[in-house]
């Protein structure tokens, strides 16, 4: 299977977003592409000081329900990273949406780690997710999904390799800064080398964000890239890598999970 990073520069206007998505899908199906994966918050990128709350839509909002309308008329599965209202509330979740090829919506990832790191707050205007970890299968690979900041948490990414996944979805809006792109590459690696598993990292670009969207293979490969630059990157997924590569490197059959618990334990 086939996969389309599309890195691209969100700006102010949601609908002109919408558009170039609906554009960047067409792309990657005429490319072959079996999934296209978008950054994270792709709906819109707002200054830190502003609310998200009125851009955000519910998941049957016309935002998605366009882009399901764009997957179902190029036969190609979705996933991007949009603004979740929350009823109620002025803060939203941060949410990867997983459309299928038919338009379906298979479904919903919300951000678990909010990244207030490195002078940076998203818990000013987002809400984490309760910890529902999402997997699907298209095309006959299983797929999982996480959400940028999320990659410098390694417990994520071993859940949804026990839970079957081989290929991790990882939209994301990297902030530029000091070692952060260093950082990005070492972690999108490390979480394909110890789970054995292809990580797919679609990252924004333009600036205050640092695109460098790649495709990493079982072991750790860099397969396909992009600079800092808007680009659609194609790369294929081999399940038969990922069977090869766990027959060598077995290291989810060696994992110790009782022992770990103990740890856990120990320090609760």
């Amino acid at each position: 299977m086939k996969i389309a990073l599309a890195q691209f520069s969100s700006g102010l206007d949601k609908q002109a977003n919408l558009r170039r998505m609906v554009d960047l899908t067409a792309e990657a199906a005429g490319a072959g592409a079996g999934v296209v994966l978008f950054p994270e918050c792709s709906m819109a990128r707002l200054p830190p000081e502003v609310s998200l709350a009125p851009v955000a839509e519910p998941l049957d909002g016309p935002f998605v329900s366009e882009l399901a309308a764009a997957a179902r008329r190029q036969g190609v599965a979705v996933v991007a990273g949009v603004y979740e209202s929350i009823p109620g509330d002025d803060h939203v979740f941060n949410t990867a949406v997983v459309l299928d090829a038919e338009g379906a919506r298979l479904g919903a990832y919300r951000k678990i780690h909010l990244f207030d790191a490195f002078g940076y707050r998203e818990s000013d205007r987002m809400r984490p997710g309760h910890g529902e970890a999402l997997t699907f299968i298209a095309g006959g690979t299983v797929f999982g999904v996480e959400i940028c900041y999320d990659v410098r948490f390694p417990e994520l990414s071993r859940h949804l390799a026990a839970r079957g996944a081989e290929v991790i979805l990882l939209p994301a809006a990297w902030v530029h800064g000091p070692l952060k792109e260093s950082h990005w590459e070492v972690l999108v690696r490390a979480r394909a080398i110890e789970n054995t598993v292809y990580v797919a990292a679609a990252g924004m670009a333009g600036r205050p964000h640092s695109g460098c969207s790649m495709l990493v293979d079982p072991m750790g490969v860099v397969i396909a890239r992009a600079g800092e630059v808007e680009a659609l990157v194609v790369g294929e997924v081999d399940l038969e890598r990922v069977h090869a590569v766990r027959r060598t490197n077995p290291s989810l059959e060696n994992a110790r999970p009782d022992v770990y618990e103990g740890w856990r334990a120990v320090r609760a």
